[in-house]
C-alpha cells in the first residue's frame, strides 16, 4: 500500500467517523481501488442538515435513494418519497443475492442480508395506491397559481380570492368550491360585493382560471383536491420498530411534473407548518426525499423560490430532513443549494458546452481534495459510486471521497402485479382514505346565496307586476270614467237636483212653512 494510500484511508477514517446512530454509505475509493476500511457514512444526526443527491440518468441515484431509506427505516426513521416509474415498492420485500451484490458485497467486506420494509403506497388519481388529497386551502393561493400556470394578474385574482373567502369565513376544500367562488366574484352581484374592497375581476382573467381548473379535472387530478386530506401524522408511522416507507406513486401522471412537484411542497408546507419546534435531535422525525427536483424549480416564480427557500432554511428545526434528488446540482437554485451540506453527486456527462459549463459549476460546489482531480471523477464513475461529501457531528464538511455505495438489501424493482395489489387493498390507509367527504364548503354556501339573491329578486319582480297590475286595473277604460270621476259626478248631480227642486217649488207656492220645531221648510 502506498503512502497516498494509507493517508487517504486515515482521512477517510478521521473524517467520517461518527459518534452516534450513522448511515453506511459504502467504502472509499482511490485510483479505482476499493477500501473496505476507509468506510463512508452519514450520520443520522445531520441528516436534518438536508442533502443532495444527483446524477445522469442510468447512474444509480434511484438505488441511493433506496439505500438511504432502508437504513433510515432500519433506524426508526420513517422516510417520505417520490416514486417516479413505480418502481421502488420492492422496498416491501427481501431483495435476492446476485453475482453483482455478491462482488460488491466482498469489495466493502459486508455481508449482504436481505430484507424488506413497511411500505405504504399513495397516489394523486387514487388509481396506483391510497388516495393522497389537500384541499385548496392548504395548498394557498402562491401553489395553486404555479399549478395551474397562472401569470402573475392571474395569480393575484386567486390571491383576492383566498382574501375573500378567509375574510367570509368560506372554506374552500375542492375545485367546485374555487370554480364558484372564481365565477360568483367576476360578475353580478358578487363582482358588485368585491369591487371597492378588493378591487374588480376581468372576465377575461376569470374564464382563463376556470379552463385551466377544467383542465386539470379532465385529466382525472380534481380527486387530489378535497376531503378527507391527508392527515400528516400518518408519515410518522412505524412498524415493528421500523420507520414506515411512504411512496407516492407518480407513474400515472408522468406528465404531470407541475402538479406533483408542487403538491410534495404544498406537504412540505403543511409540516413546516405543523409540527413543532424541537431543535437539534439525535436523529431526525423524518426525511423527505424530493425526487425530479427540477421539475420544482423551473420556470417558478420569485415568490414561489422565496417560498420554497424559506421552508428548507427554517424546516430543520421541526425535525425534518429534504434531500432533493435530480440530474445536476446547477438543477437547484443557490439560495437553496447553500443549505443542502449532504452530497452524493453521481457521474455527469460532459457531451455539450452546457454539460462542461455544469460541470465546472458542479466541482466549485465541493471542498478542495489532495486526493482527487473533481472534474476527472465525476466524469468517470461507473454505476453505483460516487462522490460523497456529508457534514460530520460537528456540522463540519467531510472530506471529499468517491465511493463504492452499498447495495440495498430490498427487490430493486417493482413488485409483481399479485404482490402489489395485495399491498394497496390491504393498506389500512387505502380504507381511510378512499370515500370522499363533501362539508358545506364555498360552493354550498354561495349557492344558497345566488339562490336567495334569486329569490328575492323574483319576489321583488312579482311584487312590482302586481302593483304595476293594479295601477293598470284602476284606470278606466277609453270612454269610461274613473272612479272618482264617478263619484264626484254622482255628488254634484245630487246638489244640482236639490237646487233644481227647491227652486221650482218655490216659485210655484211663493211662501215658506214653519216647521212644528219652528225651523223652515224650503218650499
Amino acid at each position: 500500500m502506498s503512502d497516498l494510500s494509507s493517508k487517504f484511508i486515515e482521512k477517510i477514517k478521521l473524517s467520517y467517523a461518527p459518534t452516534g446512530s450513522y448511515i453506511y454509505l459504502g467504502a472509499g475509493m482511490l485510483d479505482g481501488q476499493v477500501y473496505s476500511d476507509a468506510e463512508v457514512n452519514l450520520s443520522l444526526k445531520m441528516m436534518n442538515r438536508h442533502g443532495l443527491v444527483a446524477g445522469a440518468t442510468g447512474t444509480g441515484k434511484t438505488r441511493t435513494l433506496q439505500l438511504l431509506s432502508e437504513q433510515l427505516s432500519d433506524a426508526g426513521v420513517p422516510v417520505f418519497m417520490l416514486d417516479v416509474k413505480g418502481d421502488l415498492s420492492g422496498l416491501n420485500q427481501p431483495g435476492s443475492a446476485n453475482p453483482k451484490i455478491e462482488e460488491r458485497a466482498q469489495q466493502l467486506n459486508k455481508t449482504f442480508t436481505p430484507s424488506g420494509f413497511p411500505v405504504e403506497v399513495y397516489s394523486l388519481s387514487g388509481k396506483l395506491g391510497a388516495q393522497m388529497r389537500a384541499t385548496v386551502l392548504e395548498f394557498g393561493p402562491t401553489l395553486l397559481s404555479k399549478v395551474l400556470d397562472l401569470n402573475d394578474t392571474q395569480a393575484g385574482v386567486m390571491a383576492v380570492i383566498f382574501k375573500y373567502a378567509d375574510d367570509n369565513k368560506m372554506p374552500v376544500i375542492d375545485l367546485n368550491d374555487l370554480k364558484k367562488l372564481v365565477s360568483y366574484l367576476s360578475e353580478g352581484a358578487g363582482a358588485a360585493e368585491i369591487k371597492s374592497s378588493y378591487g374588480s375581476i376581468s372576465t377575461a382573467t376569470s374564464g382563463t382560471m376556470l379552463r385551466k381548473i377544467v383542465a386539470i379535472e379532465q385529466q382525472g387530478l380534481g380527486g387530489m383536491f378535497g376531503e378527507k386530506s391527508f392527515d400528516i401524522e400518518d408519515l410518522f408511522e412505524r412498524v415493528d420498530g421500523k420507520g414506515i416507507i411512504s411512496l407516492l406513486n407518480i407513474a400515472d401522471v408522468q406528465n404531470q411534473p407541475v402538479l406533483y412537484s408542487t403538491f410534495l411542497l404544498s406537504l412540505l408546507a403543511e409540516l413546516f407548518n405543523t409540527l413543532p419546534e424541537v431543535g437539534d435531535l439525535d436523529q431526525p422525525k423524518l426525511v423527505f426525499f424530493f425526487d425530479e427536483a427540477h421539475l420544482l424549480f423551473k420556470n417558478s416564480s420569485k415568490a414561489f423560490l422565496e417560498q420554497i427557500e424559506t421552508i428548507i432554511r427554517l424546516i430543520r428545526s421541526k425535525g425534518v430532513g429534504v434531500f432533493f434528488c435530480t440530474q445536476s446540482p446547477t438543477d437547484v437554485p443557490e439560495s437553496v443549494l447553500a443549505q443542502l451540506g449532504n452530497r452524493v453527486q453521481h457521474a455527469l456527462r460532459a457531451f455539450t458546452p452546457n454539460d462542461v459549463d455544469a460541470l465546472k459549476k458542479t466541482v466549485n460546489t465541493y471542498p478542495k481534495s489532495e486526493f482527487y482531480e473533481i472534474d476527472k471523477v465525476l466524469t468517470s464513475l461507473g454505476t453505483g459510486q460516487a462522490l460523497v461529501t456529508v457534514l460530520n457531528e460537528k456540522g463540519i464538511p467531510t472530506e471529499v471521497s468517491a465511493t463504492m455505495l452499498t447495495p440495498p438489501r430490498a427487490i430493486m424493482g417493482p413488485l409483481t402485479a399479485a404482490d402489489f395489489d395485495k399491498l394497496i387493498t390491504g393498506s389500512p390507509m387505502y380504507t381511510k382514505y378512499k370515500d370522499t367527504i363533501d362539508p358545506e364548503s364555498a360552493y354550498e354556501i354561495l349557492t344558497k346565496r345566488i339562490n336567495d339573491q334569486t329569490a328575492a329578486a323574483e319576489q321583488e319582480k312579482q311584487e312590482i307586476e302586481a302593483q304595476k297590475q293594479a295601477e293598470a286595473e284602476s284606470k278606466p277604460k277609453p270612454g269610461e270614467k274613473s272612479l272618482v270621476e264617478q263619484v264626484m259626478g254622482a255628488t254634484i248631480t245630487r246638489q244640482i237636483g236639490k237646487e233644481i227642486v227647491r227652486g221650482i217649488f218655490g216659485m210655484l207656492t211663493g211662501k215658506k212653512t214653519r216647521t212644528k220645531s219652528g225651523g223652515w221648510f224650503g218650499f
